[in-house]
């Protein structure tokens, strides 16, 4: 596998971080998860579904965290903290969401590791970035990621309250982003000899998705705001409702010729013929017409027949899919969307895969998903301790 061979050791909780890692563990990096006693805050997302429900396991979490391995560690204490250095003392990577207070505290920011540790590449995930005066606010991704970031804002239609982003975004995102500064890292150390702190944050990222508005906010100092539906200045980028009910996304080039396509797909000689929509110029001018025009147009068609004209002309369309409809797209399993991961049971269970494929591993698949500090005794054995060791960091508190 890619990255066999390549040690991360993870000191993190919830997702953004866990999810770099976790894209890691996939491609064939050995990952140590330090958990707190009691594991991970997120093992416990699905609590109570589980008490009210016939529900077994924890997707969410399992998704971040397969194939790597757990061990339990009391970070406040000195034999804790003596255990997570030894860990990142045998680490080529060492992945943190942990606030920089509490890591300085515990003398494993980056400044205290540099000079024992100058290989290591140390990969930071905060709320809001490193420095400034707020680099230890806690931040989870819909308070730093989409509020804070304009995300919310501006995917707001003018004069509507804000909604809520769904789980996670914002966190598998920056993880996305992570990974990618950590293998750059590694590149950089292969050709070097030297580690370096990398960082990224979910505020920086939320910015970064932004960037194709912001970049137009830096340049003309003002920008657009997202209107209803029907009262876009894009007709032809947009949503239509089809005769069965349902919706498709409809997008269109730059190219000059897509209006007479789909004048063509929908056999509508009234919208070529109408002189409100005769030009790009004069549909903008009279967008609220032509999408009512449009509407009835769609609502003349069901979704498979106007699926296909729209593919005879070559259109960009897609269907507007829910959540279970997506699992069963033939295309989204071609595209390699889902995968099967150990259930710990001897059988299997459906995931998500990450993003990435890379042909010819695909029998490669994910380990299991480790249990709350269920490697301790092995992980601290690999350090070269012994029983009698273990036991009396145990008896400390030091591990669980």
């Amino acid at each position: 596998m890619m990255l066999q061979g390549l040690k991360i050791v993870e000191l993190a909780t919830y997702i953004a971080a866990p999810a770099a890692a976790g894209m890691m563990a996939d491609w064939g990096a050995s990952v140590i998860k330090i958990e707190p006693k009691g594991g991970d805050p997120i093992r416990s997302f699905f609590k109570n579904v589980a008490a009210t429900a016939d529900f077994d396991g924890n997707p969410i979490f399992d998704l971040d965290n397969r194939s790597k391995r757990s061990v339990s560690v009391d970070l406040s204490t000195p034999g804790g903290q003596d255990v997570v250095k030894r860990l990142i003392s045998q680490a080529d990577i060492f992945v943190t969401n942990t606030r920089p207070q509490s890591l300085a505290r515990a003398g494993l920011d980056y400044d205290s590791l540099k000079s024992a540790h100058p290989t290591l590449i140390y990969a930071s995930v905060t709320g809001y970035g490193l420095e400034g005066t707020e680099r230890d606010r806690p931040g989870f991704d819909m308070a730093a990621f989409w509020a804070r970031s304009g995300l919310a804002s501006l995917t707001t239609p003018k004069g509507q309250s804000p909604i809520p982003m769904r789980v996670a975004v914002g966190d598998h995102t920056t993880g996305l982003a992570l990974a990618a500064g950590i293998l750059a890292a590694v590149v950089e150390r292969n050709r070097t000899g030297k580690g370096r702190l990398i960082e990224t944050s979910l505020l920086r990222t939320g910015i970064y998705c932004l960037g194709s508005d912001m970049a137009i906010q830096l340049r003309l100092g003002r920008i657009g705001s997202t209107r209803p539906r029907e009262q876009t200045t894009s007709p032809l980028n947009s949503f239509y409702q089809t005769k069965c009910g349902r919706w498709l996304c409809l997008l269109t080039r730059h190219s000059g010729d897509d209006w007479d396509r789909l004048a063509k797909a929908l056999s509508s000689e009234a919208l070529t013929a109408d002189p409100r929509f005769a030009s790009p110029r004069a549909r903008r001018e009279n967008a609220e017409a032509l999408i009512g025009a449009l509407d009835a147009a769609f609502a003349q068609w069901d979704l498979d027949t106007i699926a296909a004209r729209l593919d005879e002309v070559d259109l960009v369309w897609a269907p507007v899919q829910t959540p279970a409809e997506v699992t069963r797209d033939p295309q989204a399993m071609a595209a390699g969307a889902f995968i099967d991961i150990p259930d710990g049971k001897g059988g299997t269970m459906r995931s998500i895969a990450n993003p990435v494929r890379f042909w010819g591993e695909e029998a490669n698949g994910p380990g299991p998903v480790p249990g709350p500090g269920q490697h301790t005794d092995e992980i601290l054995g690999e350090l070269g301790l012994d029983a009698e060791q273990i036991a009396s960091l145990r008896s400390q508190g030091a591990v669980a």
